[in-house]
């Protein structure tokens, strides 16, 4: 008796030990969302059943080893046990009911994650290699509806957002590790979209990242996520929906970071998945069947509406996205060959 007493106080000291190691030393990171909350709950319940086992096990081990090893001088073998029909009756019935609660608990805490508000706002994300984009549904002053784009995730606080999520081409995943929930985003069209509802709830910048390998750019696959007050949401949607009155390198270099043409294009000469901009106008350009043209303005504009015409030597055909002349208008396009001519010959 007075062995399953002490065991009994070890098991318990090392429970207490690393459960609040587990939980309470920020294994996690920060909390953002409403959907945090309640997943972390889960997950504090998980860390103490893993607390408890770990410690039930390691602590009958240890003190086995140490107190009922075999003494110098003593012979012979230890008492044989046939089985105890109670005890596997009991570590049968016991482990059941924990992972019945389990699965009780489990979809309670789906449900809340997963619960609708019908004052949610929407936001279409596009994922493709290697890029994000967001857009907005506004309503101008004049009553018409418009998209807004923009290659950063703002979200109110306190709102619940919408998010319809796009793949452009291959299976991505999106994920911010704050707001601790994540959805597999996959291609084939309307018919494949996920939905996947957040509810922020601490202002701050965040970084979505694609939790699932998608090519050779998947590692750079990041987008900011800004959480801000209500009223500064509905002014920055206000702003990103003006027309861009910029001149047409300025608002070319705007298209060019919303639809993610930076993910694979350098603006410093830095060799990426695609070819610098840096002093590509007016240079020759070897493509892989050998011949060399000049990077002029059709070439450029060629570049965006058909990038598997010309493939520059050196680099993969089907990289690129191949409906830019869709996503883009003819002004935006025209607006980021301006830019791209901006950066120098």
């Amino acid at each position: 008796m007075i062995h399953l007493l002490i065991v009994g106080v070890l098991v318990v000291v090392a429970t207490l030990g690393l459960g609040l190691l587990l939980t309470q030393t920020g294994i996690l990171p920060a909390q953002a969302s409403q959907q945090a909350i309640t997943i972390d709950w889960l997950f504090d319940i998980h860390f103490w059943f893993i607390a408890f086992f770990v410690a039930l096990i390691c602590v009958i081990i240890v003190y086995s080893l140490i107190v009922f090893r075999r003494k110098q001088g003593e012979k012979g073998d230890g008492v044989y046990m046939h089985g105890n029909q109670r005890l596997e009756i009991i570590w049968t019935i016991v482990p059941i009911g924990i992972v019945l609660w389990m699965a009780v608990i489990g979809g309670q805490t789906l449900s809340d994650v997963e619960r609708r508000d019908p004052q949610a706002i929407t936001v279409d994300v596009f994922a493709s290699q290697w890029s994000w984009r967001f857009q907005y549904e506004v309503t101008t002053a004049e009553g018409v509806q418009t998209a807004v784009a923009s290659d950063v995730l703002v979200l109110p606080r306190n709102q619940q957002a919408l998010l319809r999520l796009h793949s452009q081409d291959v299976i991505h995943s999106f994920y911010v590790p704050e707001f601790r929930v994540k959805q597999d985003i996959l291609p084939g069209g309307e018919k494949y979209v996920r939905e996947l509802r957040i509810t922020p709830n601490t202002n701050g910048t965040y970084t979505v990242q694609c939790a699932e390998i998608c090519g050779q750019g998947h590692y750079s696959m990041l987008a900011e996520v800004q959480v801000v007050d209500g009223a500064e949401f509905t002014s920055w949607l206000t702003e990103q929906a003006a027309d861009c009155n910029l001149s047409d390198a300025e608002c070319g270099l705007r298209w060019a970071e919303t639809f993610g043409c930076l993910g694979c294009h350098s603006l410093d000469g830095t060799a990426k998945i695609g070819p610098t901009w840096l002093g590509l106008f007016g240079h020759a350009v070897e493509l892989t069947d050998g011949s060399t043209v000049t990077a002029d303005h059709n070439y450029l504009l060629t570049s965006i509406v058909d990038p598997n015409a010309q493939i520059v030597a050196g680099y993969q055909p089907n990289v690129m996205p191949q409906n830019f002349d869709e996503l883009l208008s003819e002004e935006q396009i025209n607006q980021i060959v301006a830019f791209i001519e901006s950066l120098g010959n």
